[in-house]
């Protein structure tokens, strides 16, 4: 396979994996994600930002967010999230540390 069509692939993946988070998963919570896989819709908008920013394109936090959830974040919290408990916060944080943090 040449490089190009494995771009376009790998390009074509991430957008259905986008489509899938946004508009047939919007039950999965941002938290359930990052305790279970180590990242979540917002760490997909963070390498999408870093990845403008490599390439020279002004990108900000707030901005990369809202092209990937298609919606502000206040929207998208007040449509789509719940309130998680203790037990998942906790784990959170540890994900979070584990699997961000680290990597900032």
């Amino acid at each position: 396979m040449d490089k190009q069509t494995e771009t376009e692939l790998e390009a074509a993946a991430f957008r259905r994996l986008r489509l899938h988070l946004m508009q047939d998963r919007t039950d999965v919570q941002n938290i359930d994600l990052m305790n279970l896989a180590g990242f979540c819709r917002n760490c997909l908008s963070r390498w999408y930002q870093e990845a403008a920013n490599e390439r020279g394109i002004e990108m900000g936090k707030e901005e990369a967010r809202e092209i990937f959830y298609g919606m502000t974040m206040d929207e998208w919290k007040s449509q789509h999230q719940t309130e998680a408990g203790a037990e998942k916060k906790a784990a959170f944080e540890t994900a979070f540390e584990e699997n961000v943090a680290r990597k900032v």
